[in-house]
């Protein structure tokens, strides 16, 4: 069997490459959905936690693996972008959370709506990271666009105060309910259903509050990312290195969400230790230019990140451990 194939490059790597990664997500998916919730079941914490921790370290072995077999310098990026993307998404947890308690989401079927939502994730940040990637690779000069776009995001979310989106106001909410059936409950785990029409009397496919919540999902994450691909190639310009960087980072995510859920307000000075993070890692090469290094040292963006976001993760449970939950 001819296999010369697989050790042809695709965006800088050999295919072999690629399809492994792919084989290894396809595995860890089939592997969640189709015997660790092969039935719809609540996801309590401590199995949140057991998943969030096993999803780590399947990201940190997949770490180790790049840092082994494509070198040191490799390995920080994947660990630096892992970091980041991790920290970027648990601002991803609270819009989740917003929207499932805007659709009255049950427990019992929130895994499946985020299950379907990474499968979208997956394929839409493929693409980004892809076009991404062709255009850096064409104009260097982009790099210092992305750059200036994550200090100027960085300071935003340094300044401006935040506000709880109304999910009610939301465009896309809006278009759906006007232009699609949707029914004003939800029919178990389904996404679509076949009903008479109230007006007509006749069968027709409604669209459920399930559906709805699953699309709203997947354009949050779509707007999440056009922070995270900007800062990953801020850190890198190795598309296999960004791309699994991300992938990891968010396939934890379902996992996560249903301990972070319940305690998002601990949180809560998180989001200006990110920001400082996204400053850092867009002057990066700025500083690199002005210090006449062709790099930012890989170790030190790294210890940096690291360090920022773990004092915001300290600073934010020390500062609220005695407040009770805000009620909503």
């Amino acid at each position: 069997m001819e296999i010369s194939f697989l050790f042809v490059e695709w965006l800088g790597k050999p295919l072999w490459m690629w399809a492994g990664f792919l084989g290894l997500v396809i595995a860890i998916l089939s592997f969640d959905l189709g015997i660790l919730h092969k039935e719809n079941k609540e996801i309590g914490v401590g199995e949140s936690i057991k998943l969030s921790v096993l999803y780590i370290s399947l990201g940190l072995a997949f770490g180790g693996w790049v840092w082994w077999y494509l070198g040191a310098e490799s390995g920080l990026a994947y660990m630096t972008g892992f970091v980041v993307e991790k920290t970027l998404a648990l601002d991803n947890v609270f819009v989740i959370a917003l929207i499932f308690s805007f659709f009255a989401v049950p427990r019992l079927y929130q895994h499946r709506v985020l299950f379907w939502g990474i499968l979208g994730v997956i394929i839409l940040r493929a693409i980004m990271i892809g076009v991404g990637a062709t255009l850096v690779a064409e104009f260097s000069w982009l790099l210092y666009v992305f750059a200036a776009f994550l200090i100027v995001t960085g300071i935003k979310m340094l300044v401006m105060k935040d506000a709880e989106p109304d999910v009610s106001k939301n465009p896309l909410v809006r278009f759906m309910r006007n232009r699609f059936n949707v029914t004003d409950s939800h029919h178990d785990e389904r996404f679509f259903v076949k009903q008479a029409h109230p007006q007509t009397g006749k069968m027709v496919w409604f669209i459920t509050p399930l559906f709805m919540a699953l699309v709203l999902i997947e354009v949050a994450d779509l707007i999440f990312a056009v922070d995270s691909v900007p800062a990953i190639f801020a850190i890198t310009t190795d598309p296999f290195i960004v791309y699994t960087s991300n992938i990891f980072a968010i396939l934890g995510l379902r996992a996560l969400y249903f301990a972070l859920a319940a305690m998002i307000h601990r949180f809560k000075y998180l989001k200006p230790a990110l920001a400082i993070v996204l400053v850092f890692i867009g002057s990066k090469i700025f500083v690199a230019d002005m210090l006449g290094l062709e790099k930012f040292p890989a170790a030190l963006s790294l210890g940096v990140t690291f360090a920022i976001i773990a004092s915001g993760v300290v600073w934010s449970l020390l500062k609220t451990r005695a407040k009770p939950q805000p009620s909503r």
